[in-house]
């Protein structure tokens, strides 16, 4: 079937994107779902910094690709063989497949799935295939959503089922800025309720770490950006203090109000002195969780004797070291209880038509969560 998707045909365009236009609203040609997949219908899609990673070149992936990985939709269609999904179901979609059968999803680990982690890196479904063409040249699936589009083949391994009372703007931002941001502090963190937090990089990774922290009986939440308006932000979401990381002062101010640093500390913001400051606001004993994607030779200059010395834990964390299957729903229960207040995310509703102002509004550093809303 012919639809409207984002294409991404060389990466590193110069800004501003209102007039580089990086992503091009193309007519493409979608195939029918395989075996073990389904033909989605998008409903939302937010537009993410991992997104704008790709655009600008500081995570490459093979081109040219229809880009979006937060997405949530509708069913329409069946491959052959597939079990646990009807058409009409509403799912939200997990930016890694889990394969089911590699030592990592059998041990609960499917954040590292092995084939999910190789097929996001070629650009391909689970199964090696792409089901997207335009001209007679085969696109590249991003992370194996391409949620910038109409429509979507996707694997049932990269498919959460959801409530069908949930709107779709808010289940979309679950699949990513929900899931990574609740799951470092409750899955890689390990938060136990009393414990303090610093959230490092508010966009909406980081605003959704600080209502997770709170979900999950932090004492004391500590917010800090470079950004004026995130700060306001944060503090609207909820957070305790605030603290501008680009004061010269800012690791003081941060030990004085923690009487010598927080329990534990995650950082988004992909930028190396962030994540310096992060670590460094750790008390002894403490954990630093990253979930950020800088550029690939973007290096951290550590000294060991701090991590022996003090005891301290430097931990990576990708999808929120999450099973999507288990987590999801239980964060959307969550929200269903007030518990997670995510539409507060949301600060822009577009168009796909719209997606470049979007992008540049984003490098910007302005708005939170910018939702795709297809008609």
């Amino acid at each position: 079937m012919k639809i409207k998707a984002a294409v991404l045909r060389k990466m590193g365009a110069t800004r501003p994107y209102t007039q580089s236009k990086p992503l091009s609203i193309e007519e493409v040609e979608l195939d029918a779902p395989g075996e073990d997949e389904v033909r989605v219908q998008i409903k939302a899609a937010g537009l993410c910094h991992s997104d704008l990673s790709v655009i600008d070149g500081n995570r490459p992936r093979p081109l040219p690709m229809v880009l979006g990985h937060e997405a949530a939709g509708v069913i329409v269609e069946l491959g052959p063989k597939v079990r646990g999904f009807e058409v009409g179901d509403h799912v939200v979609f997990a930016f890694l497949p889990s394969c089911g059968h590699c030592i990592y999803c059998q041990t609960g680990r499917t954040a590292l799935c092995e084939p999910g982690a190789e097929a996001n890196g070629a650009g391909t479904l689970l199964g090696g295939v792409r089901r997207l063409h335009a001209d007679g040249q085969q696109l590249y699936h991003h992370l194996g959503v391409s949620g910038f589009a109409e429509y979507a083949v996707a694997s049932v391994h990269s498919l959460v089922k959801i409530d069908r009372e949930i709107p779709f703007e808010i289940a979309a931002l679950f699949g990513c800025a929900v899931m990574t941001g609740v799951g470092a502090v409750v899955n890689t963190a390990q938060l136990k309720m009393g414990e303090s937090v610093l959230v490092v990089g508010l966009g909406g990774v980081g605003l959704s770490a600080i209502l997770g922290a709170q979900a999950a009986g932090a004492a004391q939440v500590i917010a800090a950006d470079i950004s004026p308006y995130k700060l306001k932000m944060a503090a609207e979401f909820g957070a305790h203090q605030v603290i501008n990381s680009a004061d010269a002062d800012a690791l003081q101010q941060l030990h004085a109000i923690t009487d010598g640093g927080v329990d534990i500390s995650v950082e988004f913001a992909g930028a190396m002195p962030a994540l310096d400051y992060a670590f460094n606001a750790t008390k002894r004993g403490g954990t630093t969780v990253t979930g950020a994607l800088p550029h690939p030779d973007a290096r951290l200059s550590l000294n060991p004797l701090t991590l022996v010395g003090q005891e301290k834990s430097l931990k990576g964390c990708y999808l929120g070291s999450c099973v999507p299957l288990r987590d999801i729903p239980a964060y959307l229960e969550l929200y269903k209880r007030g518990q997670l207040a995510v539409d507060k995310l949301i600060t822009h509703r577009i168009k796909l038509e719209d997606i470049n102002e979007g992008f540049e509004r984003l490098a910007q550093g302005e708005g939170i969560r910018q939702v795709i809303i297809f008609e």
